[in-house]
């Protein structure tokens, strides 16, 4: 059957029943080519000046699709591809699906392609050729769409399926590339991308050299990343990060490479800095910090042994310091980051985590302090993001390097943990089922929230088991852990500093060191003291004293838990009570503080303020005796070792010239009568309400009278009555009306300087206890792990509730471990804090620094053929030095490369023996498995060969580039 010519640019092709017939009609004024398929076939025609030329070009191109002809696929009907195109699961009509590829097409184009298959003959002279978008581009050199398109009016949107359809029947004009765009989601809207961003990308160090590069608002900063790397042909080896710059100019990271262009905010014509890490493990960018400038400056020629880098102490920062070295002397960690395998699981969503932050702070100071570049390096963004993220390590207050460690270990783990999204998992009990079974299941349970190097390098599992005392349930589960804290043998016995003050005057204050049961009472103290002294016990009395004034007076049976190591405690030889009882014949006790009489600063020069010095008394006072005047003859005898009494001359001096005075002020106790002086403004401590009246005391002992009506002789000092802060104001409070009152001792400065020798007032003696010191055998680093796995009572602040008896139950609780990590930290539990007490064990204690078997601790059934899964080799140590209040951390640690051990004291570095690595300072050690050693050193284990920990000797120090 004849068909009608199509004409291509002046080549008439005519096609009957499929075949081809080649008909030159004219001239061909062909000025470009075109491919046209018609299944799966090409016919490429030619230009050519000579008609002749020209057919022959035809016939070859007829020939060659002949030749094909068996692997063609017929052109379907025009009902056919209109149902294809426009109304399958393939065509116009289908829904967008976000990530999918849709294609422009023109729409003049597409509009006369309608018009040939509706018009229902095949043969037709609408036959539209092959597909043409030269409309649509604004130059044919870079390709590049005109602004402004608008869909419907200028192009069609085709699916891929329709469009691959579109071009295996009509074909695609030479040259021109397919405009394909991506399906985006917008909020609430699926949408097909016709205008993708234009990154302008540069290097930080070339920033005059952009390249333009399209990207989809879909594509992921990775794939920006990598077109970046490839473009500026970067090596895999090195390090690269982007910044982009923003609106205002300054530069912000591009943390999260699995975000996309659009989760991103980036915009057409935006700049995009890829800066490239330097050789000694820093960023260009950290430069525009001065100290790290300067540091860089300096250690810009050096070459050193990997690893074998200090860490400045940015004040109080070596707790940090020491935690950091430990970690970074972990070898598979270490080759963790070094290697960048990092990058890829950095998880920036985790709510739980530090937004990836923490590891990548942490992955630059492990790549600049093993870059051998560096003597010592700055810690400072590092010390900054922890600050950030945990409060507590905010300012430079020392802190504790396992509490630091214990955050970082957490943070890595949370920052690249690989779960990003984690599902709820319920705890479950044994339940009588096997261990094995039971621990599989927790094992697994733990990996589907938790799956991270440090999972990998850390966690191991404990078996726990509870056991109720009033119905025997017992409760089995399996907990993962990632290090052990374990307690340090504890003596019952502990050494208490304290003075006894003796009755008899001439003789000094005695210090006495003293061995006290740690859970005992004050009455304890008191038996101690009466062996040395020959006092009895029922003769002490003990108190706390703090700036001049009782902080507390102690009962018998009070623990001794309430002292504290830093008090200063007293105990006084009494002959009597405190508490006055009527009708009885005991000696009183009278509390008595020393004052003198300064001028006040906040007030003009007419008033006066009393300043308590010296160490109170408690004095005791004979019933019979007990008025003003026996109180101040008895306070005599007390004081006569350090205070002189007048003589005969002293008391004629002043009487003619205080004659006038003594109407006025004559009386060395307090009164209720008018003739008493106006109160003073007083410093002798805050006021807590004060009362010049124990009913008792004064009413019926000391009477309201004053005394005496006039003075005889002459009085050293005065007394009144205060309360236990040494202030006498007049105000009394509900809670002190019936209270003992404490006697002030006030001294005029011109008497108490002629008559008062603080010389000897301050003198004290040593006793020969004082020289005692308790011995402290050393402890095995396996009686601390058994005594981890001993069986405990829980305490009362920490009860169970016993399913079975539906109460909160005092436990028994018991822990094993179960399975072992592959780096075992071990915290020794030097610190002890109580409700009363802190103080810290500087017990020796012992540990290998090879082959700690664990093998009699783990209760899970042991692989027998392979022991070295339960044998582990030291490789760090945290130490600190120092007491509660103050100390300083430092570091032994094993180089993975050479196997050298070095002491890392914040920023110096030193090369030591294995023989100086035990030390009572050891804190925190870190234990490597044997079997994960020797994966190390095989070839496939590492790229560089990391020697055994345990090395017999160091090497030269020739090769070694220590400080």
């Amino acid at each position: 059957m004849a068909v009608a010519p199509r004409l291509f640019g002046g080549l008439c092709f005519r096609f009957r029943d499929q075949n081809p017939e080649v008909a030159v009609e004219g001239r061909l004024p062909i000025s470009h080519s075109c491919v046209g398929c018609r299944g799966e076939r090409t016919a490429m025609a030619t230009v050519a000046a000579n008609p002749a030329a020209a057919a022959a070009a035809v016939a070859a191109a007829v020939a060659v699709a002949e030749d094909r002809e068996p692997q063609r696929e017929e052109l379907p009907g025009l009902d056919s591809q209109w149902r294809q195109i426009e109304n399958g699961e393939s065509g116009r009509e289908r829904p967008l699906r976000a990530g999918e590829s849709w294609f422009l097409v023109e729409k003049h184009w597409y509009k006369q392609w309608e018009a040939y298959v509706q018009g229902g003959d095949q043969d037709s002279s609408t036959f539209p050729g092959c597909i043409n978008n030269a409309t649509l581009f604004q130059d044919e050199i870079n390709w590049r769409l005109k602004e402004g398109l608008v869909e419907g009016e200028d192009y069609v949107l085709l699916p891929a399926a329709a469009w691959h359809y579109l071009v295996s029947w009509y074909g695609l004009e030479h040259g021109q590339p397919p405009i394909e765009r991506k399906v985006i989601e917008l909020p609430n809207i699926q949408k097909v991308e016709v205008y993708p961003v234009e990154l302008l990308l540069v290097r930080h160090n070339d920033l005059g050299r952009s390249h333009t590069v399209q990207f989809s608002h879909t594509d992921s900063i990775g794939m920006v990343l990598r077109t970046a790397r490839e473009r500026f042909l970067v090596e895999p080896q090195e390090d690269t990060r982007l910044w982009a710059k923003n609106s205002e100019g300054s530069l912000d990271r591009l943390y999260d490479t699995h975000i996309t262009v659009l989760d991103a905010a980036l915009e057409t014509g935006q700049l995009i800095i890829m800066e490239t890490r330097k050789k000694d493990g820093t960023w260009p960018s950290a430069q525009l910090h001065v100290m790290n400038k300067n540091m860089s400056e300096e250690d810009e020629d050096f070459k050193g042994q990997p690893g074998i880098c200090g860490l400045t102490n940015l004040g109080n920062t070596c707790f940090m310091n020491s935690a950091l070295q430990c970690l970074s002397n972990v070898p598979q960690l270490t080759e963790y980051f070094l290697n960048n395998c990092y990058l890829e699981e950095l998880n920036f969503r985790n709510p739980l985590g530090m937004k990836g932050e923490i590891a990548e702070a942490y992955a630059d100071l492990v790549k600049q302090a093993w870059s051998g570049h560096h003597r010592s390096i700055v810690p400072h963004v590092f010390k900054n993001k922890v600050g950030h993220f945990a409060s507590q390590f905010l300012g430079y207050q020392q802190h504790d390097s396992q509490e630091l460690l214990s955050f970082l270990l957490d943070g890595l783990h949370e920052d690249l943990n690989r779960v990003k999204k984690k599902e709820y998992v319920e705890l479950c009990d044994a339940a009588g089922r096997p261990d094995q079974e039971v621990a599989q299941e927790a094992w697994q349970n733990h990996k589907r929230r938790n799956d991270s190097v440090i999972v990998d390098t850390f966690h191991g599992l404990f078996k726990s088991t509870l056991v109720c005392p009033d119905c025997g349930n017992v409760s089995v589960t399996f907990d993962p852990f990632c290090y052990l804290s374990v307690p340090l043998p504890i003596s019952h016995k502990r050494v208490l500093e304290v003075f006894f003050i003796p009755m008899d005057p001439r003789r000094k204050p005695e210090q006495h060191r003293l061995v006290v049961p740690k859970k005992g009472k004050i009455s304890d103290l008191c038996v101690a003291l009466s062996k040395h002294t020959g006092i009895s016990p029922e003769r002490m009395m003990v108190a706390d004293v703090f700036s001049h004034r009782f902080y507390k007076l102690y009962q018998l049976e009070e623990p001794l838990s309430s002292i504290l190591d830093r008090d200063d405690i007293f105990v006084y030889e009494v002959s009597g009570r405190i508490e006055a009882i009527e009708g009885s014949r005991e000696d009183i006790v009278v509390p008595v503080y020393l004052r003198e009489r300064t001028p006040a600063r906040d007030y003009n020069s007419s008033y006066y303020g009393l300043m308590l010095f010296g160490h109170p008394l408690l004095v005791s006072v004979p019933r019979d005796r007990f008025t003003w005047e026996g109180l101040y003859n008895v306070l005599m005898y007390r004081l006569s070792r350090y205070v002189s009494k007048p003589n005969s001359d002293d008391e004629d001096d002043g009487d003619e010239k205080e004659d006038d005075e003594e109407d006025k002020d004559d009386v060395p106790g307090p009164s209720t009568g008018s003739s008493l002086r106006d109160p003073e403004p007083e410093q002798a401590g805050p006021s807590s309400g004060v009362t010049n009246r124990c009913p008792f005391l004064l009413d019926n002992c000391l009477g309201t009278s004053q005394w005496p009506p006039r003075r005889r002789r002459k009085q050293l000092f005065t007394l009144q009555t205060v309360n236990s802060n040494g202030t006498s104001d007049r105000t009394t409070s509900p809670e002190e009306v019936h209270a003992q009152p404490y006697i002030a001792i006030d001294w005029e400065p011109e008497m108490k300087k002629r008559y008062y020798d603080e010389v000897e007032a301050e003198g004290y003696v040593k006793h020969d206890c004082v020289g005692y010191v308790m011995k402290k055998a050393p402890v095995r680093l396996q009686e601390c792990i058994e005594l981890f796995t001993t069986v405990e009572t829980l305490e009362k602040e920490n009860p169970w509730y016993c399913p079975s008896c539906k109460q909160h139950q005092l436990a028994t609780k018991k822990l094993d471990l179960w399975m072992l990590p592959e780096i075992l930290i071990i915290h020794l539990k030097r610190f002890s804090y109580t409700k009363f007490s802190r103080e810290k064990l500087d017990t020796l204690v012992e540990f290998p620094i090879r082959d700690l078997d664990f093998s009699e601790f783990v209760i899970q059934p042991q692989n027998e053929s392979n022991p070295e899964l339960y044998k582990y080799d030291l490789i760090a140590v945290s130490n600190h030095y120092g007491g509660m209040r103050d100390g300083h951390y430092t570091t032994f640690a094993c180089n993975k490369d050479s196997g050298q051990w070095h002491y890392f004291d914040d920023n110096s570095v030193s090369p030591v023996n294995e023989n100086q690595i035990e030390s009572k300072a050891a804190y925190v050690l870190f234990y490597q498995r044997q079997d994960v050693a020797r994966r190390l050193l095989s070839p496939a284990g590492s790229s560089g060969a990391p020697a055994s920990p345990a090395c017999s000797s160091p090497p030269s120090s020739e090769f070694m580039d220590v400080n």
